[in-house]
């Protein structure tokens, strides 16, 4: 897949820091809404999408001061396809979340025709109002289908991101989705501009298609395709802030749901911008069948472990796109944690060390404080206060060894051997904090396990634009 070297792609909602009277600190948009040149690179400018979807971004004015960028997606597939999606833990969970699990479970899956996304509102903690706006917008995507009713209720996912605790302009909403149907398309921009349509922070749209084969059909050329947004209020417990996944291959609906959570678990809960976990995070995967070939029927398949692969791969690649994106980011880190006894812990140590702020500043000043990492291994593990102090056997300060690892391929740069201190070369450790991707290599010396975690650094632009949000 090509990628953009476009000179500028407006992007409205892209703010970045100026002083304003009084000295303090506001976000404001670069010259000409332009997408920052050292993110262009990951912009595509074609694609291979899958037959049989077609996607569309239009504007309707969700936030009264957007006057033009698209601020509602359109996904929709031109037979009923399969579908899964996963959603959210947090306990406060969105209207459009709710909808969209009862959905699918009434519908075992099955049956599903569209993906209906707004951005600039998020419609969560908006009581009784805000569930009947999530309900309205997917009845208005399903009166665009001429289909028959067949008693399970509504068939489109609804999504929604941008400001918790207001209500949906949905009267707006409702009037634009018949417009949003009429402008849907198959080409590379018709996806781009629905990507950019669900962005709200981000600097870039994410969007990534790509080809694939399975065991079963090798003659038949199989295409995924998905997009996703996020750039803040980021540390998923199930997902990350919106994602669409979709494929043209042909798979039983009563599989897809395990297939994305295996994906998901790899890719987009393994991903940490600032440690909190939103109240919208959904990600969904459509497969509508239209390539042809056989049925994925059965999880001990050869075609269903190709398939497993290729989706966690494919989301992975779209969940490293969200921390690259972070807000105010300048460094993409990735956290490997090895020799671990288990997995689940060595989850929980990666987890902790991606959302340390002092590990994350440390790294945006491009200073190789070891201390701190090795701080958040150490009480990544332990009992809350209050609680009896409890056993952690995962870390064993006389193994634990922690490492530099350069992007560009040269040697590691030990920092902590079994639980002594190296002399750091701190010429060299700044030398590999100037480059933009790091790894940070923890080393636990007890066991086979390993778990790996991509964050980002925190920067001064962060605060800028989480202290002037809602403006």
């Amino acid at each position: 897949m090509a990628l953009r070297s476009l000179p500028t792609t407006a992007f409205a909602r892209l703010k970045r820091p100026s002083a304003s009277m009084g000295g303090v600190r506001r976000y404001s948009p670069p010259p000409q809404n332009a997408i920052p040149a050292a993110k262009q690179k990951y912009v595509p400018t074609s694609g291979t999408y899958p037959k049989g979807f077609l996607v569309s971004g239009s504007h309707v004015g969700v936030k009264p001061t957007n006057k033009s960028t698209p601020d509602l997606a359109f996904l929709a597939s031109e037979t009923p396809c399969a579908a899964a999606a996963v959603f959210t833990k947090n306990k406060f969970q969105a209207a459009p979340v709710t909808v969209s699990r009862e959905m699918l479970k009434r519908r075992n899956n099955s049956g599903v025709r569209s993906v209906i996304v707004n951005s600039g509102c998020a419609n969560a903690v908006t009581g009784k109002g805000g569930m009947e706006d999530a309900e309205k917008m997917g009845e208005g995507a399903d009166k665009c289908f001429d289909q028959t009713n067949d008693g399970k209720g509504g068939s489109s996912i609804v999504m929604s991101t941008g400001v918790i605790g207001q209500r949906l302009p949905i009267r707006k909403i409702l009037q634009g989705i018949p417009a949003a149907f009429d402008a849907l398309g198959s080409s590379h921009d018709h996806w781009l501009t629905a990507a950019q349509a669900i962005c709200t922070t981000d600097t870039f749209p994410k969007l990534i298609s790509r080809t694939f084969s399975l065991p079963s059909s090798p003659s038949i050329e199989y295409k995924i395709a998905g997009m996703t947004k996020g750039a803040g209020m980021i540390h998923p417990n199930m997902a990350t802030l919106l994602g669409m996944i979709a494929t043209d291959a042909a798979i039983t609906p009563a599989l897809l749901p395990a297939l994305l959570t295996n994906a998901v678990n790899k890719s987009f809960n393994s991903i940490s911008i600032d440690g909190d976990t939103s109240t919208n995070d959904t990600v969904a995967v459509l497969a509508n069948g239209a390539a042809g070939g056989k049925e994925i029927t059965s999880e001990s398949s050869e075609d269903y472990a190709v398939f497993q692969k290729t989706l966690t791969e494919f989301a992975t690649d779209l969940a490293k796109l969200v921390v690259r994106d972070g807000e105010g980011a300048t460094k993409f880190v990735t956290i490997r944690v090895t020799e671990s006894p288990s997995e689940v812990g060595a989850r929980k140590i990666a987890s902790t060390i991606a959302r340390s702020p002092l590990v994350k500043t440390a790294l945006y000043g491009k200073d190789a404080n070891w201390g701190r990492i090795l701080c958040a291994t150490g009480y990544s593990q332990i009992s809350e206060p209050g609680q009896a102090i409890n056993e952690v056997p995962d870390i064993i300060p006389e193994k634990t060894s922690v490492s530099f690892i350069p992007s560009d391929g040269s040697p590691e740069l030990k920092l902590l051997v079994n639980g002594e201190p190296e002399t750091v070369d701190e010429v060299r450790a700044a030398e590999i904090l100037e480059h933009e991707d790091l790894e940070i290599l923890v080393r636990l010396g007890g066991g086979e396990q390993e778990a790996v975690y991509w964050t980002c650094d925190y920067s001064h632009e962060y605060i800028t634009i989480n202290g002037d949000y809602r403006t």
